[in-house]
């Protein structure tokens, strides 16, 4: 895969999927999430090739690892290392060399503001890093249930093909470059799909790292196209809360009222404890009230 693409920018007119917006061909401008995982993946990787050399060797591996490769990659080769659930964000900052990085980073870069500005910063970054943690717990369980051979795993693909996923269902107007060919974004989702699946189905160079995209893929898919179903289930949690609010409120304007005619009736002396003590509640939350 040559390298992604041109970004979007807003325009006003129509909308393509659930809100998103339809967009425009333009340069993309750095957004902050993105500027910030860009400047860690490359601060991670220098850091890992002048600090770290490759002197640790593992049992099987026909090479040496480094330290972050050991600690931070994706490496079940035990049920203790399966269950360090770091190394499932850890491992999408280390990457094996600078042509993996750049394509990397070439794709956070061009696919990763638009999300970011029709998202916003936090909820692109959860995105971006669920997307590369399913890669790398699909990864996981193909090597535990033996289909795959454990090695060390390590890169920010799963993520980059989760927002291609993303891209491609919300802008079906994006282009990606394939090896310096244009082409539009949902054939790219669609071909890339097909190839993966086939390199893991017959455990061909990199079925790991191919798991690994296929599940980004999918993951990036199923939290867009999920996206009206949870905006009903949070509309709908928030109508609960609302209702018990407004519950627990009559409730308590119910027992004051009752408290307050007691004290009418027999004095402040004739109230129980608990009543004296839900009545000055109630005094202290209405003077909060009075002083917003």
């Amino acid at each position: 895969m040559g390298l992604y693409d041109r970004d979007y920018t807003r325009t006003d007119s129509g909308a393509q999927f659930y809100g998103a917006p339809r967009m425009r061909m333009s340069f993309p401008r750095m957004t902050p999430a993105v500027k910030s995982l860009m400047i860690a993946n490359f601060v991670v990787f220098f850091a890992g090739a002048i600090l770290f050399p490759r002197n640790i060797q593992v049992p099987g591996m026909q090479y040496p690892l480094n330290l972050l490769e050991m600690w931070c990659s994706v490496f079940p080769y035990s049920i203790p290392s399966a269950l360090q659930v770091w190394r499932l964000v850890t491992y999408q900052f280390v990457h094996g060399g600078i042509m993996h990085i750049l394509f990397n980073m070439l794709g956070l870069f061009f696919l990763g503001p638009t999300l970011e500005r029709h998202w916003g910063s936090k909820k692109f970054v959860i995105f971006y890093l669920s997307c590369g943690a399913a890669g790398g717990l699909f990864y996981m369980l193909l090597v535990a249930v033996n289909f795959l051979s454990s090695g060390p795993m390590v890169g920010a693909s799963g993520a980059i093909l989760g927002m291609l996923a993303a891209c491609a269902i919300l802008f079906p107007h994006f282009v990606v470059f394939i090896f310096l060919f244009p082409v539009p974004i949902r054939v790219a989702a669609i071909g890339l799909t097909i190839m993966y699946l086939f390199f893991v189905v017959t455990q061909g160079p990199n079925a790991g790292g191919h798991a690994a995209h296929l599940a980004g893929m999918a993951a990036g898919a199923g939290y867009v196209f999920s996206g009206p179903w949870r905006h009903r289930i949070r509309l709908k949690m928030a109508s609960s809360t609302h209702e018990r609010r407004m519950a627990a409120r009559r409730t308590l304007q119910a027992e004051l009222d009752r408290i307050l005619q007691k004290v009418h009736d027999s004095g402040i002396h004739s109230l129980t404890l608990r009543e004296k003590r839900t009545l000055k509640k109630a005094t202290e939350a209405e003077q909060r009230r009075n002083r917003l």
